[in-house]
């Protein structure tokens, strides 16, 4: 916790040399939700002006704990400055298209998850290569409504929820309906990967730490999430066309 007197003080260079790691640890969460291409200095940097920000503007009258003002305007800082990236290049959307199409047509021939291996044999790359796929798709989230358009003309929300003009999209991947057949789909994933997750999004662990745990690499550590994010997304996009 900072000081209490360095809020009452403003000692705005105190907060942010004492909140500083906190900055850190903020950034490198972020890294896996982003490409390769993205520079974690570039992440701390935003964040920092982030702290500086929250350090010069926080107001203690409004019963808020600092941290919990600081984290949040942190956060902040960093999603501006990634707004202003490109997030994936086009041909790495297009070869996580093509892994998610493998996962979804293995896992019915197999009726199991498949391995790496036999991904990697079934898009006819060497493993070496699938697993360099993988770590490219840093990044790639759960669920971008665009994916789902089957056409430049179409989109996936318009015929989602085109018998409920009152639901928007918020709404609908809020229905109990998404959330119970994606927490089986977590369910569903390889051991390994779903720890993978689960210290990533209930832990809050960073890639580097997770990999320790695991005994492995960071650069691991990202193909095993980003392998569990095309599972993920291919269940659910097989949900959503059968609903």
């Amino acid at each position: 916790m900072v000081n209490p007197a360095f809020i009452a003080n403003r000692d705005v260079d105190a907060i942010v040399n004492e909140l500083a790691p906190l900055v850190k640890r903020i950034s490198y969460h972020f890294m896996a939700k982003l490409p390769a291409s993205v520079a974690v200095d570039d992440l701390i940097q935003a964040g920092l002006i982030g702290l500086l920000d929250a350090a010069k503007n926080f107001d203690d009258t409004q019963g808020a704990q600092f941290e919990t003002y600081a984290i949040q305007r942190i956060r902040g800082s960093i999603l501006d400055e990634l707004r202003q990236a490109d997030w994936l290049p086009r041909n790495v959307r297009k070869n996580l298209r093509k892994i998610e199409s493998a996962v979804s047509q293995l896992e019915q021939q197999f009726g199991r998850a498949p391995r790496e291996t036999e991904l990697a044999e079934h898009l006819q790359v060497p493993l070496d290569e699938y697993q360099h796929m993988l770590l490219d798709a840093r990044g790639y989230q759960l669920l971008h409504y665009e994916d789902f358009q089957e056409s430049e003309d179409s989109d996936f929300f318009d015929s989602y929820l085109g018998a409920d003009p009152q639901r928007g999209p918020l709404e609908a991947l809020e229905d109990e309906g998404f959330r119970r057949n994606l927490v089986q789909a977590i369910s569903a994933l390889p051991d390994r990967e779903k720890l993978v997750m689960g210290l990533y999004y209930e832990q809050e662990m960073n890639l580097k730490e997770i990999g320790e745990v695991l005994g492995v690499s960071e650069s691991r550590v990202c193909q095993l999430h980003s392998q569990a994010v095309a599972r993920l997304r291919s269940r659910m996009k097989t949900w959503t066309a059968k609903n």
